[in-house]
């Protein structure tokens, strides 16, 4: 399947799109490299690393690789790294936005998938799942603890939303440009919870979202919260789905899930 992904490069709709890759970056040298070098050629246009005050020479190495580099002079989250990478996408003029970690754990030679079902006008959000089998993600060496917590938080999570994708968790995903001009992401949390908030609210906003099967790769060196954080992340996951039905129910005004318009102030 990825060896045609690749050949059908440049005869897809995506080839008239300007495509951004936005790579949201914390000591990433030891896999950077590897990580550049599986994205195909002719996938995207131009790429984009956000480097959240790394320690290590991961900028450096960006630099020689001949990418846009952006440089936060502290450490500012995983969520504020994604406002960031967005912001400059969006103003290179980017009809499509592909996020792919530069820690390796995602297999960025199906990046050409997830871009031509936005172009195709298919989805509007797509994500590359790790979990098409439960031993392929237990053999590629996702920890039990994350795999169980990763399938109740999917299936809770597809229950409430009325979606259907393999895994709500990836950090492998892409958005059209109307997504991320409509959603008001700039009042999201600056903690890994962004990710979440993101798919709810493109739900809520009518969005179509889809998914493509991934290989799971957790490796040495790829990044990955402890359990602790992996917790916090799950109870903050709960609870953003817990503001957005009582937003719905009209309980709560939840700025989240108001367009920019209608809401003055932003996180």
């Amino acid at each position: 399947m990825v060896s045609l992904c690749i050949d059908w490069i440049g005869k897809m709709p995506s080839s008239t799109k300007k495509i951004i890759a936005v790579l949201p970056a914390y000591n990433a040298e030891k896999t950077l490299e590897k990580t550049m070098a599986d994205i195909p050629p002719g996938a995207v246009q131009k790429v984009i690393l956000v480097d959240d005050a790394s320690t290590d020479g991961t900028v450096a190495l960006a630099r020689r690789l001949g990418l846009t580099v952006i440089v936060h002079p502290e450490n500012r989250g995983y969520g504020a790294n994604q406002k960031t990478c967005y912001r400059e996408a969006l103003k290179e003029g980017a009809d499509i936005i592909v996020m792919i970690h530069p820690d390796n754990q995602y297999d960025a030679r199906v990046t050409p998938l997830l871009t031509d079902f936005i172009a195709l006008d298919i989805c509007d959000v797509m994500f590359g799942s790790r979990i098409r089998t439960r031993g392929e993600a237990l053999d590629g060496g996702m920890p039990p603890y994350k795999y169980i917590a990763n399938r109740f938080l999917t299936f809770f999570e597809n229950f409430l939303l009325g979606q259907n994708l393999g895994e709500t968790h990836s950090g492998f995903r892409a958005y059209s440009r109307r997504v991320l001009e409509t959603v008001p992401w700039e009042r999201n949390s600056d903690d890994f919870v962004f990710d979440q908030q993101m798919i709810v609210q493109s739900t809520h906003f009518g969005f179509r979202l889809g998914d493509v099967p991934v290989p799971t790769r957790y490796e040495k060196d790829s990044s990955s919260i402890n359990f602790r954080r992996s917790v916090r992340y799950g109870l903050e996951t709960l609870i953003t789905l817990a503001r957005w039905k009582l937003h719905q129910w009209q309980f709560i005004r939840c700025p989240l899930f108001e367009t920019a318009s209608s809401h003055s102030s932003t996180r």
